[in-house]
């Protein structure tokens, strides 16, 4: 690329995906200590936190509902299966799926945090304001929202 299509471009900081990821590391700051200090990284914390929220589910969905890759997600299952953090059994009416569920392992460990999760969202929310928040969320929810409505319309067409 020559210097003046790299000129015509924004600040790399400035990068809606720079900016995103630089919000990410921010936010997960406040939580990935507490997360190491109990032997979880902040994607086997995503995979509790589905698990309790969505109950049992097919390894496709866990890994959409979590953002994480299928070869991510199975070391992610084999490291929390040998832990005895969740349960893996296949589904007796189709059996290339695996069905993924906490065990009371895996709930007590997700019930020891949560309250400590929690006061972080609240410091999270203290420093921002609840109104700011709200329209972060509300904001972030739009984005994915359109974008993902654009991505359907795009799928096939060739980039520039």
């Amino acid at each position: 690329m020559s210097k003046s299509e790299q000129a015509s471009m924004r600040n790399f900081e400035r990068s809606l995906p720079m900016s995103l990821l630089i919000a990410r590391e921010a936010v997960m700051a406040k939580f990935t200590p507490v997360l190491r200090e109990h032997g979880l990284s902040s994607q086997q914390w995503r995979v509790l936190r589905a698990l309790i929220e969505y109950g049992e589910l097919d390894a496709t969905e866990l890994s959409n509902r979590c953002c994480l890759m299928m070869p991510s997600l199975s070391r992610i299952l084999k490291n929390m299966l040998e832990r005895g953090l969740i349960a893996r059994r296949t589904d007796s009416k189709d059996q290339r799926r695996s069905l993924i569920s906490l065990t009371s392992a895996g709930e007590k460990l997700f019930d020891t945090l949560a309250p400590w999760n929690e006061a972080r969202y609240d410091h999270i929310e203290n420093i921002l304001g609840k109104e700011k928040l709200e329209q972060l969320y509300a904001l972030l929810d739009e984005t994915i929202d359109k974008l993902n409505h654009l991505n359907d319309q795009d799928k096939g067409a060739s980039a520039p």
